[in-house]
């Protein structure tokens, strides 16, 4: 599917998104002219149908609830896919919508006064409440209202799954569905004004209709906390932000909410440390940059060290950002390492986010300036304020879904490992190692000889899950070769890969982490099919992290991928973070 061209049928969409386009010049080739044309007409129609439905859809649902007719920037409701009517709001969130459904649900049953209390469910990224069976039909009539708020869909599960589809309040089918479900997944939908985001039921609140035995009250389906409750046990007020993972920093009021003295208690797996993220960036256009780097004559020993693709800067931080704000509300602060740099964009008087110059982390200064990679990360440690747990980030890494401190980190403090099937090569290289590979093998030679292990494979360029305290006692443990990747001003053949490898290997070998899985894809803009790739990334928004790489870059083609990035992530991540000044700023 091409980002470019959003309102293409949505089959034709599926069809270009799936089969690449060597396989459908085959097909072309196989199928007649006049046959194909007749196909790509009847499409056309089928997608002008649809698209007049959705028109007609939402020229009705505006009459139907004039006072949600607009907003700050055109119409605020919509018809998305799924056959569903969506709020348009310019700031979408997965937390915010999450809160928002909360908000209604235990509103309705505080003022309707029916007893209720919230329980930690299976999953963070939504809520529960849990009712007696008893009130059932007085939860039928608070559903009706909401009917009459907008729109407000209700949709029956059975365990974590959908028992049936999602229909508005207000209708008989969802008061003939509220009757006889067992748990009730209720929320809106809302939607970006670009309809490039549409957040739904996956953040909704789920009502659970709890069954009255002989003197207590039995869950419908299993949660985190108790599968019974005796009457009478004492409930109490907790803000609704204790009661998730997915919650913001504890500097957000939410609102408070009753609760079970359970949950109250912290989990085992409840992540209770803070968790920070670094991101190192540097634009390479910056004419004082380039003269900076010029200064020093040497560009690596290798093509790709000096490859200008490596500092090429096309506003990823920005949209990491974004991305780091919708799917990881959870991080407390974030770090920006750079060399006398900043975007131009930034607001860094924000107080979660701090530009930390490389002087500040480079105890010499005879080491500076540095333009490798390797040497920047050998000192993320000594940022002063980071926090013990933290997430590294290059600024060609993204969140792609919502995520949970769990993803990255055992609530005992181990960090999780994220290993590729590519593999760290075990011959040598006659015309010179590239620097990963030369690089993974120095991690693999201090492993051995420490540990006696060989490592085989590179990990995932994903957010890397770090301590402090173990990148500490690396610097210690291989003091000389540390050392001498710190003082590699372009990336070297001597060179450490700390916090992409050696430091997961050594703290798993050492007891401090632990294999895991991510979803994760890794694009890379140099490739032909990137534009495919991104488009079906684009259209599932399936994985939890993705990297969009560029290695080696045909200089002719940067413009037109500057263009086609763009595009893309402005599709995925249009809104913006609290880290970025308001556009007139900027000017």
């Amino acid at each position: 599917m091409s980002t470019a061209n959003p309102e293409a049928s949505a089959p034709l969409q599926a069809y270009r998104a799936v089969v690449p386009a060597v396989v459908r010049r085959r097909v072309a080739r196989k199928v007649p002219t006049g046959l194909r044309a007749a196909l790509k007409r009847l499409l056309r129609r089928l997608h002008a149908l649809g698209f007049l439905t959705r028109r007609f859809r939402a020229l009705r649902a505006r009459r139907r609830w004039p006072q949600l007719r607009t907003f700050e920037r055109g119409p605020g409701l919509a018809a998305v896919p799924g056959n569903r009517i969506a709020v348009v709001r310019a700031a979408v969130s997965p937390l915010e919508l999450r809160e928002d459904n909360l908000e209604r649900v235990v509103t309705a049953l505080e003022r309707a006064d029916v007893d209720h209390f919230v329980i930690r469910g299976t999953s963070d990224l939504r809520s529960c409440v849990a009712v007696s069976a008893a009130d059932r039909e007085s939860v039928v009539e608070l559903l009706g209202r909401f009917g009459a708020e907008g729109p407000v869909y209700v949709q029956p599960r059975r365990g974590e799954s959908a028992a049936g589809p999602a229909v508005l309040c207000g209708s008989r089918q969802a008061a003939r569905l509220a009757r006889d479900a067992d748990v009730l997944r209720v929320g809106t939908v809302w939607s970006h004004p670009a309809r490039t985001l549409v957040l739904g039921l996956e953040h909704g609140c789920d009502l659970e209709f709890w069954q009255p035995g002989e003197d207590r009250l039995v869950a419908p389906r299993p949660n985190r906390i108790t599968e019974e409750v005796a009457f009478g046990e004492p409930l109490v007020t907790l803000p609704a932000s204790r009661l998730t993972s997915f919650a913001a920093p504890p500097t957000r009021r939410t609102r408070p909410v009753r609760t079970l003295a359970a949950s109250a208690d912290r989990l085992p797996e409840d992540v209770r440390f803070p968790i920070d993220a670094v991101y190192t960036w540097v634009d390479g256009s910056d004419p004082a940059w380039l003269r900076r780097r010029a200064a020093h004559g040497d560009k690596g020993y290798h093509a790709e060290s000096a490859n200008a693709a490596r500092y090429i800067s096309r506003d990823e931080l920005r949209y990491s950002l974004r991305a780091l704000e919708q799917n990881a509300p959870w991080i407390r602060r974030v770090h920006l390492v750079t060399d006398r740099q900043r975007p131009a964009w930034l607001d860094d008087s924000h107080p979660r986010i701090t530009v930390v110059d490389h002087s500040e982390i480079f105890d010499d200064p005879t080491a500076l300036p540095t333009f490798n990679s390797h040497a920047i990360e050998s000192r993320l440690h000594h940022i002063k304020g980071l926090s013990e747990h933290f997430l590294y980030f290059n600024d060609d890494m993204f969140l792609g879904r919502p995520v949970t401190p769990q993803d990255f980190f055992l609530s005992n403090g181990m960090s999780r490992i994220f290993f590729s099937p590519s593999q760290v090569p075990h011959w040598g290289n006659p015309t010179g190692d590239r620097p990963v590979d030369a690089a993974g093998k120095n991690n693999r030679r201090l492993l051995r000889e420490r540990f006696g292990t060989a490592i085989v494979h590179k990990l995932r360029h994903a957010p890397y899950a770090l301590r402090r305290s173990v990148l500490h006692e690396i610097e210690r443990e291989y003091a000389a070769e540390h050392r001498r990747t710190t003082y590699s001003r372009f990336r070297g053949a001597a060179d450490l890969s700390i916090p992409s490898s050696l430091y997961h290997y050594h703290a798993y070998l050492t007891g401090r982490a632990v294999p895991s899985q991510i979803a994760f894809a890794y694009l890379d803009l140099a490739k032909p099919e990137i534009q495919r790739r991104l488009g079906i990334l684009l259209a599932r928004r399936d994985r939890q992290a993705f990297c969009i790489n560029d290695t080696l870059s045909d200089g002719l083609d940067v413009d037109r991928q500057t263009v086609m990035l763009r595009t893309f992530l402005d599709a995925y991540f249009p809104v913006p973070s609290p880290f970025e000044r308001k556009e007139d700023e900027v000017r």
